[in-house]
Parts: C-alpha cells; sequence; structure tokens
C-alpha cells in the first residue's frame, strides 16, 4: 500500500481524532482541519494526496473548494438551497446558536428560521460553539 498525506476536515473533535487514529494506523500521514477556514490554508500547501471531508458541512462553499482543487476549471454556483443553508449556518454560529438573534441578523421570523432548520437538517447541529 502507498503511504498517503491525507487532509482531514471534521469539526467534531471525537470524529477528527477516530478518522485520524484509523489513517495513521494503515501508515498514512493524516493531518487535521477542524474547520472549512483551516482546510483551505491547507489545501493551499503543496503535498496533500487526499482530502476527507463531509460534503454535508454546512459551512463548506463548495464552489471555493472546486476552486481551491482545480483553480483553472471553471466551476457551476452553488444551488440557492446550498447557498441558503451555508448563510443560515453561518449566522448561528455568528450569534452562538441564538435562533431570536440568528433570525433578526437573516431579516426573517423566528419561526422561518426554526421551519428552514428543520428543512436543511441543522437543529441538530445546534446550538453551534
Amino acid at each position: 500500500m502507498t503511504r498517503m498525506h491525507i487532509l482531514v476536515l471534521e469539526p467534531d473533535a471525537d470524529r477528527r481524532d477516530a478518522l485520524l487514529g484509523m489513517l495513521r494506523a494503515q501508515g498514512h500521514h493524516a493531518v487535521a482541519a477542524p474547520d472549512a477556514a483551516a482546510a483551505a490554508v491547507a489545501i493551499g500547501t503543496p503535498g496533500f494526496d487526499a482530502l476527507l471531508l463531509d460534503l454535508g458541512l454546512p459551512e463548506l462553499d463548495l464552489g471555493r473548494l472546486r476552486h481551491a482543487l482545480a483553480p483553472t476549471q471553471p466551476s457551476a454556483p452553488d444551488s440557492l438551497e446550498a447557498a441558503e443553508r451555508r448563510h443560515i449556518a453561518l449566522a448561528l454560529r455568528h450569534t452562538g446558536g441564538n435562533k431570536r438573534q440568528a433570525a433578526h441578523l437573516l431579516g426573517i421570523s423566528r419561526s422561518t428560521l426554526l421551519h428552514k432548520l428543520r428543512k436543511y437538517g441543522l437543529a441538530a447541529a445546534t446550538p453551534l460553539p
């Protein structure tokens, strides 16, 4: 087996440690990135063979990821739903998980925000750190 240099993007510390342990036990060199911003910086450094991540991470901008991985290839924009999901997650993170403040910041009612949290499966992710 060829040893790979792998970047692991996982915000949950327990899952991240488990993934790193499995990869390292198989002889790979695995490096952790706790969030999308850290992963973006790490992707800019040469030497990674693979990136392990959950494409459903709310703060993940798939367009920017595509551009970082293949800067010369044009990428299609995200869907409106994906952009809205990511924006709601960022608003919740900004307000420390306070749904009332996030709804105010987004310019929507709290009940609309709660509906969108259920729609996008973000309710389990709150409160955010």
